[in-house]
Parts: structure tokens; C-alpha cells; sequence
């Protein structure tokens, strides 16, 4: 007969349900199934392991009287690791039947797993209950448990409660630390992120490589390039630079962030590479237009045999597409499917739609929207088609575009600035009139517009005549002085951006999701003129600077850019939604091919 102790020893080993279901049978027919240490270890691999059932486990755990308190957590922890929500539900069931029909109570473990159930359900209002009863218990000064209620909160986009939970608890560990932060940049609050930096060093909880990645992280998104070096620093003097994860942020942070050169130094000196970091590297050289670098980045990466994903393919169109290499375009996306066996989604048609939409070829571009699985029902393609047909000035297909939008209930304000737009250049007037007619009774918003620039490690925002910034009456000086030196090499404003604008005093500040198109008139400036006049204002002379911008750049302001990057003698970097554009000595990058 098996001993009890024979069984947990198994039971320790056991790696399959086909062998779970044997050792059940042993306990079974030697009458252990009412032993608590037998039946909570069976439940929890059921529950809990990789190889597990919870199907099995729900029949364990019926089956177990008067069920106590590491029961229920095995299956409200199996329950809400599971990537369904469905499932997830079921883990607040089990609590709520928990506390209903039983005398267990809950304890670290059942908060911890039922408020990562929340999250993934997204329930707020029992996450909120939830914490009521975690600080009746007493469980608010656990910092486990008030961990996981920040992530919770945070997961149910309540981040103000989740730091006020954050400053409540007397004591933060690193993982308190880091999750705050990583619910930050989840969030989209780079800049808040960041501000954590320096009270993390204040706490002197320390650091580790997950810190590391997220700081990085809104580093790349915000265009913190002072910051990342720092953290690249911090990360060399406390060896993270091993480590994979960290190695890889930091060649993300560099390309975002304007320097190719300092993202290759990173990649060149890393022990280890993996996928995402080759990725890193192609998709950096794709979104700095240098196609025919990242190509040749993609033959080093099959030398070394690692293995292309969907996201490789990206970067390799998305360069293709920005330096006008259609044909080596084609070629790759062919190869997706025919050496690698990787089949293209929406986002790898959409980049062919652009690679021969940028290049005039907007036939070939439809022909590539109605050879997509995608025709019938997706709108980025459409969307897609209908910017290049502005780039090109194409009405006919830019129409028809238009149309197949309307028909998919997909229209934003977005795609009626650019038709407008495409009217404008095309002097079909009526066409403009009627485009902002049904922006107006359609009550179309259209997409905020904002510019950042990183300046004495900290993050400026700017907006279409903003005035809130406290030295506004300085940078405004700044500004005329900026667009004066420019004209005096040959800027003029550009009318065609001009014809485009509707003034209205109900949304003084619109603008477009694709293209700029904030309200500017001879008397008021875009985003990014006020952060480069910021910028030439707040730094030494010769200085780089590095501005990021949510929307794709307008012509005027490129053209001003030129200017001034030759008037100062400055290169300025800007990052748009669609790719970078770097501006020496009255030239950019792009060569106007954008």
C-alpha cells in the first residue's frame, strides 16, 4: 500500500495529466482523497501547472469537503492566469463563493490572484470592493497585496487611485516600485515615469534590469535621449549590460531616439542576441528612412541564423517604403511566405499599400488592397491609400477611397482633411467646402497635436500657440527672431497648408491624425516651431536637438526646419507618427521623399 508521503513525492514529479490521472487512481483506491495535503497538492497542479486542466481541477475541487483556504487559492489562481476573460470571471466567482459558503478566509495569495482576475476582466467595481475588504482585514499594510491592487487599478485605467495606494503603503519594495512605473508607461504617461527615476535613487530600494526596461521605455517614447544616456550609464556601472532584456531597451531608446550610431555601438557590444534584438536594429533603419541599410542588416541577421519574424518583415517594408526601394519592397514581402513560411498581416499590407503609394504608383497600390484578405472590412488600407493619393494629388482614387470608408463606417475627421486637402491642391474648391461641412454636422473631433522636446533632462510639451508654458513670453521672442533668421535665407510660409485650415471658435485647437494640420494662421505657430524655438533658446549653440511629434510633419513646418537648421547651423531631429527626419544644414534626410 502507498504511504501518503510516497504519494507527495510523485506528486512533486509529476509532469503530465496522463500521469495525474494514474497517481489519482493510486489515491483513490488507497483512500487519500480526503487527506488535505494529497488533494491540495493534486488540485494545484491541475489548476495551477502549465500542464494542468482546470476542467480536472473543478472536479477535484468539488470533491474535496469543506474545502480550506489554499484550495480556493489554486483555483482562483488557476482561473485568473487564464488569457480568457470568461475564465478569469470564474476566479471572482470562486471568491465570491468563497466568502458565501464557506468558513475559509482569504489571505495574501486569494488578494493577490483575485486582483490580478480584475484586472483581466476589467472590474473596477470589484477591484474597489475588494480593497474595502483587504483594509478591514488589515491587508492594506501588506506589500504584496497592495502591489497587486496597483497594478489592478492601473489595469482598469484608474491611475490616480493606484498611486494614491502607492503613497499609502508604509513600506515600497523594488517590485512596488516597479510596477508603478510600469503601470505608467502602459498608460502612456512617459513623462510621469520618468519622474520616478530620481525618487526610486531617493528610496534606495536600488534597481534592477525591469526598472531599467521601463525608464528606457518612455525614454524612447518621449524622446529622452539625455535621460536613456544616463540610464545607460547607471546600467554599465552596475553590470545590467548583460542582460538581454536591458540591452535590447537600449537599442530601441537610441533608435528612437535619433541615434542609429549609438543603437549600433549597443547591439555591436551585446554578448547575447536575440530576435527582438536584430528587430530593434531593422526596424530602427526603417523608420530613419535608410532602407538599404536594413536590408543589409537582415542578410547579417540570417548569417547568424537567427530566425526572421513578422516584425522583422516591418522594419525591412517600412524602410523599403521610405526610400522608394520598390522593388526590393516587393521582394521581401514575397519572401515572408515563400522562405520563412510567415504570412502577412494587415499591418505588411498596409506597407506595400504605402511602398507603391509613396512611390505614385497608386494603381499597383489598389490592386494590393483587393488582392488582401483584408479588403472587404478593414479601413487602414483604405486609410493608407487615401494619404498617398494627397501625396500625389490624386482625386479619382482618393474618391474612391473616401467612399469605401464612408461604406465601412470607419470615416474620422482624419480622412476628410485629407480628401479636403487633395481638393485644395486640385483648386476643387466646392470639393474643401463640402469635406468641412461634413466634419461640422457629422461633429467629427479630430487628434490633438503636440510636439516634445527634452531639455536639462526634462520633458517640455508644446501645443498649436501654446501658452502655457511659464517661459512662453521668452520662447515667443525666440520664435520671431528664429523666423526671421529663416527668411533671410528664403523662407516663405506655404500657402497650400494655409488653404486647409478651418478657423473655429468652438475647437480652437484642431488637428489630423496622418497629417498636421493645426490651426496656424499668419499670427500663430505649430507645436514644433515653439519647441525648437525652446530649444535654440535653452541650449549651447551647435547643439543637436531632438523634437517628437504625435502627427506626421506639414510641409510648411518642414520647410522651416530646413531654414533653420541652416540659419543655426543646428541639426534638428524630428520624429513625426511616420518616420524621421534629420535637418543639417538646410537639407533633410528624407530628400522630400515622405
Amino acid at each position: 500500500m502507498a504511504t501518503s508521503k510516497a504519494i507527495l513525492s510523485v506528486l512533486q514529479g509529476c509532469n503530465s495529466m496522463r500521469k495525474l490521472h494514474k497517481i489519482h487512481a493510486h489515491i483513490l483506491i488507497n483512500g487519500y482523497q480526503d487527506d488535505p495535503c494529497i488533494s491540495e497538492r493534486l488540485l494545484n497542479f491541475c489548476a495551477v501547472s502549465v500542464s494542468g486542466s482546470l476542467p480536472y481541477a473543478q472536479l477535484v475541487f468539488n470533491r474535496i469537503h469543506n474545502p480550506q483556504t489554499p484550495a480556493w487559492n489554486s483555483m482562483i489562481r488557476g482561473f485568473s492566469l487564464s488569457p480568457s476573460p470568461l475564465q478569469s470571471q470564474a476566479a471572482i466567482l470562486y471568491y465570491n463563493q468563497m466568502l458565501s459558503a464557506s468558513d475559509s478566509r482569504p489571505d495574501t495569495f486569494t488578494f493577490s490572484f483575485l486582483l490580478k482576475a480584475c484586472e483581466q476582466v476589467k472590474e473596477e467595481a470589484k477591484c474597489r470592493e475588494v480593497h474595502g475588504f483587504i483594509i478591514r482585514l488589515g491587508y492594506d499594510r501588506d506589500v504584496v497585496v497592495c502591489t497587486n491592487l496597483i497594478r489592478s487599478y492601473a489595469g482598469n485605467g484608474s491611475i490616480e487611485t493606484a498611486h494614491k495606494v502607492f503613497e499609502g503603503m508604509p513600506v515600497r519594495d523594488l517590485v512596488s516600485w516597479n510596477s508603478l512605473i510600469s503601470c505608467y508607461c502602459q498608460a502612456g504617461l512617459h513623462d510621469e515615469a520618468l519622474r520616478m527615476y530620481d525618487e526610486v535613487r531617493i528610496s534606495k530600494v536600488g534597481f534592477d534590469g525591469f526598472t531599467l526596461v521601463s525608464l528606457l521605455s518612455s525614454c524612447a517614447h518621449v524622446g529622452a535621449l539625455h535621460m536613456g544616456v544616463q540610464l545607460h550609464s547607471f546600467a554599465r556601472e552596475k553590470r545590467f549590460l548583460e542582460n538581454i532584456f536591458v540591452g535590447n531597451a537600449l537599442i530601441d531608446m537610441y533608435a528612437k531616439c535619433g541615434s542609429l550610431a549609438s543603437a549600433l555601438s549597443v547591439f555591436n557590444s551585446m554578448p547575447k542576441r536575440d530576435v527582438f534584438t536584430w528587430n530593434s536594429m531593422i526596424v530602427g533603419y526603417g523608420v530613419h528612412g535608410r532602407g538599404d541599410e536594413a536590408l543589409a542588416f537582415f542578410e547579417r541577421m540570417l548569417m547568424a541564423r537567427v530566425q526572421p519574424n513578422s516584425i522583422t518583415f516591418l522594419g525591412l517594408l517600412s524602410g523599403c517604403s521610405h526610400q522608394g526601394l520598390v522593388r526590393e519592397g516587393v521582394r521581401c514581402f514575397h519572401m515572408m511566405s515563400s522562405e520563412f513560411n510567415l504570412e502577412p498581416g494587415i499591418k505588411h499590407y498596409g506597407c506595400m499599400v504605402d511602398l507603391y503609394g509613396r512611390a505614385g504608383k497608386l494603381k499597383e497600390a489598389l490592386q494590393v488592397i483587393r488582392s488582401s484578405p483584408f479588403f472587404q472590412d478593414d479601413p487602414v488600407l483604405w486609410r493608407t491609400l487615401l494619404g498617398s493619393c494627397k501625396i500625389h494629388r490624386n482625386v479619382e482614387i482618393g474618391e474612391m477611397a473616401m467612399g469605401k470608408l464612408v461604406h465601412l463606417g470607419s470615416l474620422c475627421a482624419g480622412d476628410c482633411v485629407l480628401l479636403s486637402g487633395i481638393y485644395a491642391e486640385s483648386k476643387h474648391m466646392h470639393g474643401v467646402a463640402r469635406m468641412r461641412k461634413l466634419i461640422q454636422s457629422q461633429g467629427i473631433k479630430t487628434t490633438p497635436g503636440w510636439s516634445w522636446i527634452e531639455v536639462g533632462n526634462q520633458v517640455h510639451k508644446f501645443v498649436v500657440d501654446d501658452k502655457s508654458h511659464p517661459d512662453s513670453k521668452e520662447i515667443y521672442r525666440k520664435l520671431e527672431e528664429v523666423v526671421h533668421r529663416a527668411s533671410l535665407l528664403g523662407y516663405a510660409k506655404e500657402e497650400s497648408e494655409k488653404s486647409q485650415v478651418e478657423e473655429s471658435e468652438s475647437h480652437p485647437e484642431d488637428y489630423y491624425y496622418y497629417y498636421c494640420w493645426e490651426r496656424e494662421n499668419s499670427t500663430s505657430f505649430h507645436s514644433e516651431k515653439l519647441a525648437i524655438a525652446y530649444g535654440v533658446s535653452r541650449t549651447p549653440e551647435g547643439t543637436s536637438l531632438l523634437i517628437v511629434k504625435n502627427l506626421r510633419v506639414c510641409r510648411d513646418c518642414h520647410s522651416f526646419t530646413k531654414f533653420v537648421s541652416k540659419a543655426f547651423d543646428r541639426e534638428i531631429i524630428v520624429r513625426d507618427r511616420v518616420r524621421f527626419h534629420h535637418f543639417r544644414d538646410g537639407h533633410c534626410s528624407c530628400r522630400d521623399y515622405w
